[in-house]
């Protein structure tokens, strides 16, 4: 696994392990893992781009040499800070932590991944790695034909302290909102593990273009309207009682980056005909 036996983040049905190849193979999409860890990689100025694609193939290589049946999906971001996202999908806490044992115990792997940490820390100012648990009530057509999105946006939500009952309900709204609405998807994680952890929930939702973000303003404000001026003042109260923050990005993926099953890839050759 990439950097040394840490995991990394992401959204809406990744997914990867053998969901990764499930995608492939099936035409029936798969639901979205019930765990996925995510790391993120901050780097300095200038070194994102082709110096940081050189470096990530150390940690390609060292997979591929190894055989390595854990894959994931690197993105960059479009927004915010410049930085890498390295998804990991499992179907629990303990494949999470059998693959971690496995890591370790393969000393050749895990001599590669330590040489690639090295040098790849190098062009970074920051890492780190979370834990996420799947919700799926309150997901709305999580399952998605991952290979094909090409850009993902999460939105991180912090909620105050003591305040889970109203984002429960405000949640419920949107769903019951949204769930005749074919192209609304998203699928919602809580932080279990990493420094935001506790009251921290990501909603994601993965794209094949941008096209749909401009068609998610006019179901938003078709949502509205259903709602009234009542109902929308109602959201608006539940949303100021439990939210603490929020913030939303956009990422894209960068096939150089990932480590993905070949027969997934070849899937969808528009985005991974260049790796």
């Amino acid at each position: 696994m990439k950097h040394r036996t840490i995991a990394a983040i992401a959204f809406s049905s990744i997914f990867i392990g053998s969901a990764l190849v499930g995608a492939a193979q099936d035409t029936t999409p798969p639901p979205p893992p019930k765990v996925l860890v995510i790391q993120r990689e901050y780097l300095k100025p200038g070194k994102a781009g082709a110096i940081h694609v050189k470096s990530e193939a150390n940690f390609i290589k060292a997979n591929t040499d190894a055989k390595w049946p854990t894959h994931y999906i690197a993105m960059d971001s479009l927004s915010g800070p410049t930085r890498a996202l390295y998804m990991f999908a499992y179907d629990s806490l303990d494949a999470f932590g059998k693959d971690q044992e496995a890591t370790a115990a393969n000393a050749k792997l895990s001599a590669a991944i330590d040489a690639a940490s090295l040098s790849d820390g190098e062009l970074l100012t920051r890492y780190d790695s979370s834990t996420f648990v799947y919700h799926p009530e309150m997901s709305l057509h999580a399952s998605v034909d991952v290979p094909h999105q090409r850009y993902w946006e999460f939105t991180l939500f912090t909620i105050k302290v003591g305040h889970e009952k109203e984002w429960n309900d405000l949640v419920k709204i949107y769903t019951d909102g949204f769930k005749d609405v074919p192209d609304a998807h998203w699928a919602v994680y809580e932080s279990n593990y990493g420094e935001n952890n506790g009251g921290e929930w990501a909603v994601i939702t993965p794209m094949r273009s941008l096209a749909e973000v401009d068609k998610g303003f006019d179901n938003g404000k078709a949502f509205f309207d259903r709602l009234g001026d009542l109902g929308g003042q109602h959201v608006a109260e539940l949303a100021a009682h439990c939210i603490e923050s929020s913030q939303k990005n956009l990422f894209v993926v960068n096939a150089k980056e990932s480590y993905v099953d070949a027969d997934w890839a070849k899937s969808a050759p528009e985005i991974y005909g260049q790796h």
